[in-house]
């Protein structure tokens, strides 16, 4: 090497190290070189304010696995509790240290390992850098799914809604399955709990003069949202030790999912209980407040918080709410949300959610949290007509690149009538009107069975595969040439008679008392070849069957020799839903695929 060839290398290397120094500085001063780590629009506060309120969300999540999966729902739920209350105290220890040792606010989470806390700039710098930090959310406010009044309506005869009817619930209304024995959970603006419709059917109510609250409502409204001036003070006060509603949006819902009185016959599940947390003021939502709600509703504790009960906890979270990237949601909000999502369904809970009011936007529509997370059951909207409406968010989901079907089933949306604050009663449109039949009709099917509680996944299979197909011309790329599986209807509209009697069929564990065999299969959707799989392998294959969505028996084979798998060529097969039955020394299981063209 010349002495000149030489004398640029170094250069070279001087001009990189120097560059490389600039960097760390920046990086050390500079909140945009954290732009991986920092939600952009918390930068956006600071450029107004000196302190600002953020979420901390962890690196180390606690992952629970499939081994779970066998176990009843109460087994689930206080396994489930134990590892993330567990995990927290142990990883948030370090951060709460030093938050204590600055004298700052925080709220401790564990149902995703996540911090609250308000502070300054620097400070808030500071935790972004440590090693043990994912992300550092904003915690700004965003309202919650739009709605239409079709009409003013008014007490009527005693007939239950058409809705009601659409999904068949007065059949199993006949055969005496009201919901008994089942527990609906909301998160809404709130409940007023003492109207007539719903009163008797809050599980903190035992008589007209004995009411108990604790474990059967929590309010995450503790502050006036920052949407609204100090002036402005919530109806309902705040931390409200009862329930309350301080907008409508909340006691609608419910009464969609349990309301009747002599002469309203409004709710899916009447004889169902409800508990309830308010996680909107006056319609504004906070990631804070859902999160909060949502460790609620895993394990219910008491107004001081000294006694936490998973057993407490329910059988189906009604989420009618919504959160869109124009409304603050991004990446940071997917990742939080997805992962409580994930946690809750692991203990044995169903997360049912209104897909969303856009639909006027077109394919790929089904994009904010909770609606579109592979774990959550969406629900769009329909009309008498069973008809999608018009504003009824659509899949495929594309925000995530996914491209998961969803919504992924619909329920009446359009024209529903409910009750509202002070006993009145309206007529409304929206997706926020569908998911309560959707969560109504799960707590029918546990209360058919009491054995399916904790197995979300064979509870929102049966609802799939007993939904009643609808067509739809709508063109979005992916799944349309199905005329029985569309990103418009999902897997179609809501047949609860059909699904209770699939649900009274539903057994969990073998007379032996081995532990509950699954089966899976892949790729799901299926063009040609599927794989079937025994996931517990001391219990061989004995007979495998498929069956069209009609029940006509396509495929059969029976077993002499211990088989865990079987791969089967469906390219002949005609575009549409199958049900795989298998067979193995443990009992049957079901599960669906989806055949494309």
């Amino acid at each position: 090497m010349t002495i000149g060839s030489y004398m640029w290398v170094k250069s070279l290397f001087i001009s990189v190290g120097l560059w490389f120094l600039t960097w760390q500085i920046l990086a050390q001063t500079d909140p945009r070189h954290l732009f991986q780590k920092l939600d952009e629009s918390l930068l956006d506060q600071y450029e107004k304010n000196d302190m600002a309120e953020y979420i901390v969300i962890l690196n180390n999540n606690a992952v629970m696995g499939t081994d779970i999966r066998s176990l009843d729902k109460i087994s689930k739920g206080r396994q489930v509790y134990t590892t993330l209350k567990k995990h927290a105290e142990i990883t948030q220890k370090p951060i709460i240290e030093f938050l204590n040792k600055n004298q700052l606010d925080f709220q401790s989470y564990y149902i995703t390992n996540a911090v609250k806390v308000s502070s300054s700039r620097d400070i808030m710098l500071t935790l972004a850098r440590r090693d043990d930090v994912r992300y550092i959310l904003d915690n700004k406010p965003f309202y919650m799914l739009d709605y239409t009044e079709s009409r003013s309506s008014t007490t009527r005869s005693s007939a239950p809604e058409w809705g009601l009817i659409n999904i068949k619930a007065d059949s199993v209304w006949a055969m005496g399955i009201t919901g008994e024995g089942a527990v609906i959970a909301g998160q809404d603006t709130g409940y007023e709990w003492e109207l007539s419709s719903i009163k008797n059917k809050y599980r903190g109510y035992i008589n007209d003069t004995l009411v108990e609250h604790d474990f059967h409502w929590h309010d995450a409204i503790h502050t006036n949202n920052p949407a609204f001036p100090d002036t402005l003070i919530n109806p309902c006060g705040f931390s409200s030790r009862m329930p309350c509603d301080d907008h409508n949006h909340g006691t609608h819902t419910m009464g969609t999912m349990v309301g009747k009185d002599e002469n309203n016959i409004i709710g899916v599940a009447p004889d169902a209980k409800w508990i309830a947390c308010r996680n909107m003021d006056r319609g504004w939502g906070q990631p804070s407040t859902y999160l909060e709600c949502f460790e609620w509703f895993l394990a219910p504790y008491d107004f001081d918080k000294s006694t936490y009960n998973p057993d407490m906890a329910p059988h189906v979270i009604n989420n009618s709410w919504y959160c869109s990237e124009n409304e603050g949601c991004n990446y940071t909000n997917f990742y939080l949300m997805e992962n409580i999502v994930y946690n809750l369904t692991s203990a044995g809970i169903v997360v049912v959610a209104s897909a969303g009011n856009t639909g006027r936007l077109g394919c790929g529509s089904v994009s904010g949290p909770p609606a579109f997370f592979e774990q959550t059951f969406s629900v769009g909207a329909t009309d008498m007509n069973n008809t999608i409406g018009n504003f009824s968010s659509i899949g495929p989901v594309i925000i995530d690149s996914s491209f998961r079907l969803k919504p992924d089933v619909t329920a009446p949306g359009v024209g529903v009538r409910s009750i509202i604050r002070g006993g009145e009663y309206r007529t409304w449109n929206g997706t926020s009107m569908a998911g309560p039949h959707v969560a109504g009709a799960v707590a029918l099917m546990i209360s058919a069975n009491p054995r399916l509680a904790g197995y979300v996944s064979d509870i929102e299979n049966i609802l799939r595969a007993t939904a009643r197909p609808q067509v739809t011309e709508q063109d979005c790329e992916f799944l349309d040439s199905l005329s029985t599986v569309n990103p418009v209807y999902g897997h179609g509209i809501i047949n609860v008679y059909e699904a209770v009697k699939m649900a009274m069929d539903f057994i969990p564990f073998s007379v032996a008392g081995q532990p509950r065999t699954f089966i899976s299969v892949y790729p799901n959707p299926v063009q040609s070849q599927l794989v079937i799989r025994m996931e517990n392998t001391t219990l061989p294959l004995r007979k495998l069957a498929i069956y069209n969505l009609q029940g006509n028996l396509v495929f059969q084979h029976t077993y002499s020799d211990d088989v865990f798998y079987e791969i089967v060529d469906l390219h002949s097969y005609s575009a549409g839903i199958y049900v795989i039955k298998a067979w193995s020394d443990n009992g049957a299981v079901t599960q669906k695929v989806i055949k494309t063209e």
